[in-house]
C-alpha cells in the first residue's frame, strides 16, 4: 500500500488516467453532439472499431500516420452517415438502429482483421510522446501532464471547442433548438434533418478518431473487439456529463482513473481479482446510469421527427 501512495506512483496513475481519457473523450463528445441534437446513436461501438481497423491498416502499407487520421475520419463519418440514413431518413427507432450499427461495425472489423492481416497481430509505429518546453521538466508533473502525444493534446482541445460550437454558435442554437423542439425549430426556418445529418456525422468523426487513438496513440496494434465497450462508457459519459462538455471531460478522467488505478494495483501486485479489476469501469457505469439525473437531456432525443402539413 505504501508503493501506492508515494508521488511517484500517484503522478504515475495520474498520467496513465490522462492518456487512457482520450478515447472517451474523442466518442463522449461525438456522441454529445448526436443527442444533442435528438439522436440517439449506440452505434458508437461499432463506428471506433470500425475506426479502429482502417486506420492501422493506412498506416501498416503508407507508415503516413497522417493518412491513418484520415482513414478514422472517412470511416467514421461513412458509418455514421448509414445512422443517419436509416435513423433520420428512413425513422427507423434509433436504439435498434445504432445497436445494429455496432453488431456491423465489430462483425466488419474482426471480417477485415481474418481476411486481409490473416488474423495476425501485427504492430506499427504510433504518435510519439511531444513532451511541452520546460513544462514537461517540472518534476512528476511535467511528465503526467505535458509529455503526452499529440492525439491526447487534441481530445483536452476538443473540450472547449465544443463548448464554443454549441454555445457560442449560430449552429449550436440550431442543434440545441432542434434537440430540445424540433416542431419550433422547423417552424423558425431550421432544417432539422440537416441539422441532425450534421451532428450525426461530425459524432461519426469523433467516434472514428476515438477508435484511431487505440492503434495509433496508445497500444500500436490492432485486436479483434479492442474497443471493449468503450463506445457504450461513452454513451453513458454523456448521462453522466448533463449533455455538457465540461460534464464529459471530467466523466472521462473519472473512468480513465479508475482504469489507471486498476492497472496500476495489478502492476504492483496488490492482491486483487483481475476479473474484478476490470468490472470496475463497468460497475461505474451502470452506476452513473442509476443515480445520475437526466433533468437537462434534450427532450425530442430518440423521437424521430415527423413534420407537420399544416
Amino acid at each position: 500500500m505504501h508503493n501506492l501512495l508515494n508521488a511517484a506512483t500517484l503522478f504515475g496513475i495520474i498520467g496513465m488516467a490522462i492518456k487512457l481519457a482520450m478515447p472517451y473523450l474523442y466518442a463522449g463528445l461525438g456522441e454529445l453532439f448526436d443527442q444533442a441534437a435528438g439522436v440517439f446513436n449506440l452505434g458508437t461501438e461499432g463506428i471506433m472499431l470500425i475506426g479502429a481497423f482502417s486506420s492501422f491498416y493506412v498506416v501498416y502499407l503508407t507508415g503516413n500516420l497522417g493518412l491513418g487520421i484520415l482513414a478514422a475520419i472517412l470511416s467514421g463519418f461513412l458509418m455514421a452517415l448509414l445512422m443517419a440514413v436509416i435513423s433520420i431518413t428512413f425513422k427507423a427507432p434509433q436504439g435498434i438502429s445504432g445497436i445494429g450499427l455496432t453488431m456491423f461495425g465489430t462483425g466488419l472489423s474482426s471480417l477485415l482483421f481474418k481476411t486481409i492481416l490473416e488474423g495476425t497481430v501485427l504492430s506499427i509505429n504510433g504518435f510519439p510522446d511531444l513532451p511541452i518546453p520546460l513544462l514537461s521538466k517540472i518534476p512528476y508533473i511535467g511528465d503526467a501532464f505535458f509529455n503526452h502525444n499529440i492525439m491526447v493534446y487534441g481530445a483536452y482541445l476538443l473540450v472547449p471547442l465544443a463548448s464554443l460550437a454549441l454555445y457560442k454558435t449560430t449552429f449550436g442554437l440550431k442543434v440545441r433548438a432542434v434537440g430540445q423542439n424540433p416542431q419550433a425549430a422547423d417552424t423558425l426556418g431550421v432544417s432539422v434533418n440537416l441539422i441532425r445529418y450534421c451532428c450525426v456525422c461530425a459524432g461519426g468523426v469523433l467516434s472514428g478518431l476515438a477508435g484511431a487513438t487505440f492503434t495509433l496513440a496508445n497500444i500500436n496494434m490492432f485486436q479483434e473487439k479492442m474497443t471493449n465497450g468503450t463506445g457504450f462508457i461513452a454513451v453513458a459519459l454523456v448521462y453522466f456529463s448533463g449533455w455538457k462538455p465540461k460534464g464529459v471531460l471530467a466523466g472521462a478522467l473519472l473512468f480513465s482513473f479508475v482504469n489507471a488505478f486498476q492497472l496500476r494495483m495489478q502492476v504492483l501486485g496488490i492482491e486483487i481479482p483481475s476479473d474484478i479489476a476490470m468490472m470496475l469501469p463497468y460497475l461505474l457505469t451502470i452506476l452513473t446510469l442509476v443515480f445520475v439525473k437526466s433533468r437537462d437531456k434534450p427532450a425530442a432525443l430518440a423521437v424521430p421527427y415527423e413534420r407537420s402539413e399544416n
